[in-house]
C-alpha cells in the first residue's frame, strides 16, 4: 500500500473512532441553553455547500455527510440542505434561514470565506456552532475539516515537472489558479509555486474568477495569443473544471499534441480525459474521510460535546486561532492510478467511466 493511501485510511480510522459521540444524555450550551443529545433523531443540522458546477458537491459531499450524520445521531435526524450556486449573498441568506430554523449545528462550505464571517458570528451569537467544511471560513467557527490544500498544489506541480522532463527548459507554462474568494485557492497556488518556481518559466498566470471553466477558457485563449502556442509546454490548472475549459482552448488553437494539463477533484469527465490522453493528471481527494469528519464534529458540537478526542490538529484563520481540525491527505491521479480507485466510496464505478466512447482507452488501462 502506498504511503499517501495509508495516510488517507488512517484519517478514516481516526474519524471512525469518534462515532461514539452519539451517546445519550444532555449537555449545557456555552450560552447557558440546553443541547438536544438523545442521539435518536432530535437533532437538526444544516448543510450549506457553495456551488453545483463542480460535480463533487452534489454527487459525493452531500450524500456522504447526510449518511454519516444519520449513522451518528439517528435516522430521523433532520439535515437541512441548501446550495448557494456560487452566490455569496445567497449563502448569507441561507445562514439566516438556518438560524431562524434553530438548527443545532451548521456545516458551511463558504462561497466567499471573508464575507461569510458576519453570518458565522450571527450563528455563534445564537449558540449555533459552525463547522467550516473544505474551505476555512472567517469568523468564530468551532471546527474545520479539509484536505491538505498546500499539498494539493505540490502534488500538481511535482506531477507537471516530472511529465515535462527536459521540456521544462524549452518553453513556458501557464498557471490557471482558482478564485481569490476561496482561501484554498491561495494554498494550492502557494504549494504549486513552491515546486515550480526556478524550475520552469511561468509565462502567464491568472486568478480565475469563480473557478468557472468559461473564464479559464478565455484566459487560456489570451495566454496562447500572448505567448504563442509553440512556446507553451504545459498548463497548471488548479481544478478539473478549469482544465476542461483550458483543453477546449488548446484544441481550438490547433495543437497536434496537447501539452500536459493538471487538475483537481477527480471529476468523471476529467478521469475520462485522463484516459483519453487529453488531461495529464488530477488530484483525488478522498471525500469520505472529509465528509465523515464534518458530520462527526457537527453531531458532537450539536450535542454540546468537546472535540478533544475527535480533532487531530488545529489551524488558524485570519480571525480565529487554534480551530480544532481534521486534515485529509490528497492523492495524485494519473492514468496508472485510476484502476486502484474505481468503485471506492467517493469515486466512480467502472460502468460510469468506461462508456462505449472510452472502451478502447479503458481496455488499454486495464479497466475491465
Amino acid at each position: 500500500m502506498n504511503t499517501q493511501l495509508r495516510r488517507a485510511l488512517v484519517a478514516v480510522a481516526a474519524v471512525s473512532m469518534a462515532t461514539s459521540i452519539a451517546a445519550c444524555g444532555k449537555a449545557k450550551e456555552a450560552g447557558g441553553g440546553e443541547k438536544k443529545t438523545d442521539g435518536k433523531g432530535s437533532l437538526t443540522i444544516g448543510l450549506l455547500l457553495p456551488e453545483n458546477q463542480t460535480a463533487r458537491y452534489e454527487r459525493f459531499d452531500k450524500p456522504l455527510i447526510e449518511k454519516k450524520i444519520k449513522e451518528l445521531a439517528g435516522t430521523s435526524t433532520t439535515v437541512l440542505y441548501e446550495n448557494a450556486k456560487q452566490d455569496a449573498s445567497v449563502q448569507q441568506q441561507q445562514v439566516d434561514t438556518m438560524i431562524t430554523k434553530k438548527v443545532d449545528a451548521l456545516i458551511v462550505d463558504a462561497v466567499d470565506a471573508k464575507s461569510i464571517a458576519s453570518s458565522v458570528k450571527k450563528a455563534a451569537d445564537k449558540n449555533i456552532p459552525v463547522i467550516a467544511y473544505d474551505r476555512l471560513a472567517e469568523g468564530p467557527v468551532k471546527a474545520y475539516t479539509s484536505v491538505d490544500n498546500e499539498r494539493v498544489g505540490k502534488i500538481q506541480g511535482e506531477a507537471l515537472l516530472k511529465e515535462l522532463g527536459d521540456n521544462a527548459a524549452k518553453g513556458q507554462i501557464v498557471m490557471m489558479n482558482g478564485s481569490i474568494t476561496d482561501p484554498n485557492a491561495k494554498m494550492y497556488k502557494d504549494g504549486a509555486h513552491s515546486v515550480l518556481d526556478g524550475k520552469v518559466k511561468i509565462g502567464k498566470e491568472y486568478d480565475t474568477k469563480e473557478w468557472k471553466p468559461e473564464n479559464a477558457n478565455e484566459n487560456m485563449k489570451g495566454a496562447i495569443s500572448s505567448l504563442g502556442k509553440d512556446n507553451i509546454v504545459g498548463v497548471y490548472s488548479a481544478n478539473d473544471g478549469m482544465a476542461g475549459g483550458i483543453i477546449t482552448a488548446l484544441h481550438a488553437a490547433g495543437y497536434d499534441k496537447l501539452p500536459p494539463v493538471t487538475g483537481q477533484d477527480a471529476e468523471l469527465s476529467a478521469v475520462q480525459r485522463i484516459l483519453a490522453g487529453e488531461q495529464f493528471m488530477s488530484v483525488y481527494k478522498p471525500y469520505q474521510p472529509e465528509a465523515d469528519a464534518a458530520a462527526t464534529m457537527a453531531v458532537a458540537l450539536a450535542q454540546g460535546k468537546k472535540l478533544d478526542s475527535i480533532a487531530t490538529s488545529t489551524v488558524d484563520s485570519g480571525s480565529q486561532k487554534k480551530i480544532p481540525s481534521i486534515i485529509v491527505t490528497p492523492l495524485s491521479l494519473t492514468k496508472d492510478d485510476i484502476a486502484k480507485y474505481v468503485g471506492k466510496e467517493g469515486f466512480y464505478r467502472l460502468d460510469e467511466i468506461c462508456t462505449p466512447k472510452y472502451k478502447a482507452q479503458c481496455d488499454q488501462a486495464g479497466l475491465k
